[in-house]
């Protein structure tokens, strides 16, 4: 009987594989020849992108109405679908997500605000002009303390209050309702 090449252990199955001999299967182990390789093409993977946003949802100064902002439906042929939505916005160099969720809805619904508390974090991912772009949203509850109501002509199409049990049911997107519905009391 014969032993094994790599027998007594005196070379590990690493320096076995670099010095080209065999493996411990009897094959012979993989050479790693960096000239022989294909080079990289990196344009054929989307380039992963983070970002991080920060909104919420604005309760009226009543306590009976949240406020929610609308955009129009890009896969709508109508052009008249609106996607509703909590107001949210990137967090800028220098703010905390606070400074920034309190920036962003006045900006989207030119409603002044202030936190009243924490409702949670949501993260996604999602594709944009060629990248996979992964998104972390802090979402805080408001009240509501001054503004006009305006949609920022830019950015949203549409914002209205909506009674506060119909919060739920009017949100676009799966986490963003699961977020509110898990989120107990909503009144300030």
């Amino acid at each position: 009987m014969t032993p094994a090449d790599n027998a007594g252990g005196k070379q590990d199955s690493t320096d076995v594989r670099k010095s080209g001999q065999k493996t411990g299967s009897g094959r012979p182990a993989k050479k790693s020849n960096q000239s022989s390789k294909k080079p990289h093409n990196s344009s054929r993977y989307a380039k992963r992108v983070d970002e991080v946003s920060a909104g919420g949802l604005v309760i009226d100064k009543s306590g009976s109405k949240g406020l929610l902002i609308g955009r129009l439906d890009p896969k709508d042929a109508s052009h008249e679908r609106l996607l509703w939505s909590l107001p949210k916005g990137h967090i800028e160099s220098g703010e905390t997500p606070e400074q920034a969720a309190i920036r962003e809805v006045g900006e989207e619904t030119g409603i002044k605000s202030e936190i009243i508390r924490s409702l949670g974090v949501i993260d996604f991912w999602f594709m944009a002009s060629g990248k996979r772009i992964h998104k972390t949203v802090h979402h805080y509850l408001f009240k509501e303390i001054g503004g006009k109501l305006a949609p920022q002509v830019t950015e949203v199409d549409d914002v209205q209050w909506f009674p506060i049990e119909e919060i739920i049911s009017k949100l676009a997107y799966p986490d963003e309702r699961k977020l509110i519905a898990k989120s107990g009391e909503l009144k300030p």
